[in-house]
């Protein structure tokens, strides 16, 4: 009955919260360009997880050709404009992303319900179809949640720091570009602006905060890190592949194993590079030391419709990573098969035999015909990672 009475309380910690935009000091933003955007005053309190990368730019004509109007931006278009992106805090890299438009692509594809893919039409995301501007003009703003795993997972303030966003211009634009001649267009960005809130906290709050920043009390930021693997072109004479991705540490093996194949799309402006093929495979397995996972061969045959298991690691990978209850994929049967054939290996639980110093990450692939040519494999690591940031002395500590 006591909790009959109770009065409610009300969260009063934050009395104002602010939006505001940094931009590059170099308004440089080529091929290969370098696009640094720094926050340097460190006497305010900032919210990652609700920033955003806003982008204007142009649709430029390279030749004379009505063709040009009808030019097309491909689905996670400002994705495939940056080759690299990097978070920095008090000089310390925290999280960087690379081949940022197909890391980015694996994550959405397996993260996003129909809603949710929705409404970032805003931020170049349209895995319907190509998007065609009605002018030569485009603006996006997309959450860097969608591009770095740090901004997805930390949800709390940083006080008292210094940050850093670097963006790296991909060296060409045929990965964002959908038309029939590589000569037609290029893409001019004209702006590009970190989107960032500024919290101020209530006068109890904030004395609570410099009590323990005086106390030199550390700030513990847990997240788990995208980490991208590729073989840029297997073998064609086999059926049966065995790559191995990576020796890691044993605090940094992988929760999840992301694995997708793509043929002859890398830098090809008439083709999606937002889409995955399955290539025949029949079975994949992951193998960290001598675990294996999973244990069943899945027995996949693309030609005749199976692959029911490979759907089901799918769509069951929101529940697992982020513990929702109810399973709503992106993608329906069908178009997992046609557009974006991703298979997801749960690698969460792991036995003793796995407690050594390091972790050999091999994949073993089969399938029933021979790979085509020009096809990459893509391998994305999801592990924990765990940073401590000291706001007294600005100490950033990576523990893993």
């Amino acid at each position: 009955m006591d909790s009959l009475f109770k009065k409610p309380k009300m969260d009063e910690s934050i009395v104002d919260v602010k939006l505001y935009k940094y931009s590059p000091f170099l308004n440089s933003f080529n091929k290969n360009d370098i696009i640094r955007i720094q926050i340097q005053n460190q006497n305010i309190n900032i919210l990652p997880c609700t920033s955003k990368l806003y982008i204007e730019g142009t649709i430029v004509k390279t030749a004379d050709n009505s063709q040009t109007e009808k030019t097309k931006l491909v689905n996670n278009v400002i994705a495939f404009m940056i080759s690299e992106i990097k978070y920095e805090l008090n000089g310390k890299v925290l999280d960087i992303n690379r081949n940022v438009g197909i890391v980015s692509c694996l994550k959405n594809y397996i993260s996003l319900n129909k809603n949710e893919s929705l409404a970032l039409n805003n931020a170049g995301w349209s895995p319907e179809g190509s998007m065609e501007p009605k002018t030569l003009f485009f603006n996006f703003c997309i959450p860097l949640r969608r591009l770095l795993g740090f901004f997805e997972d930390y949800t709390n303030i940083i006080p008292h720091a210094k940050h850093e966003l670097i963006l790296t211009r991909a060296k060409t634009d045929n990965n964002a570009l959908f038309c029939t001649d590589n000569e037609i267009a290029t893409i001019n960005l004209t702006k590009v602006q970190w989107m960032v809130q500024h919290v101020t906290l209530a006068d109890e709050s904030k004395l609570e905060l410099y009590k323990n920043i005086e106390n030199n009390m550390k700030i513990m930021m847990p997240f788990r890190s995208w980490e991208i693997h590729e073989y840029p072109s297997l073998p064609q004479n086999t059926n049966h592949h065995i790559w191995s991705v990576k020796t890691t540490t044993q605090i940094e093996k992988p929760r999840f194993v992301v694995f997708a194949l793509q043929t002859d799309r890398e830098d090809q402006i008439g083709k999606d590079p937002s889409r995955f093929d399955h290539c025949h495979l029949t079975d994949l397995k992951v193998y960290l030391n001598s675990e294996c996972y999973p244990y069943e061969d899945m027995n996949l045959e693309f030609d005749r419709n199976r692959y029911g298991i490979a759907y089901d690691a799918y769509t069951n990978f929101r529940n697992s990573y982020y513990n929702y209850t109810s399973t709503e994929p992106l993608l329906s049967w069908e178009e997992f098969k046609s557009k974006a054939a991703i298979f997801v290996i749960d690698t969460r639980y792991q036995d003793d035999s796995l407690k050594s110093s390091s972790v050999d990450v091999r994949i073993e692939m089969k399938t029933s015909k021979n790979i085509p040519a020009n096809t990459k494999a893509y391998c994305l690591l999801l592990h924990d990672k765990l940073v401590e940031y000291a706001p007294l002395t600005g100490e950033v500590n990576i523990i893993n």
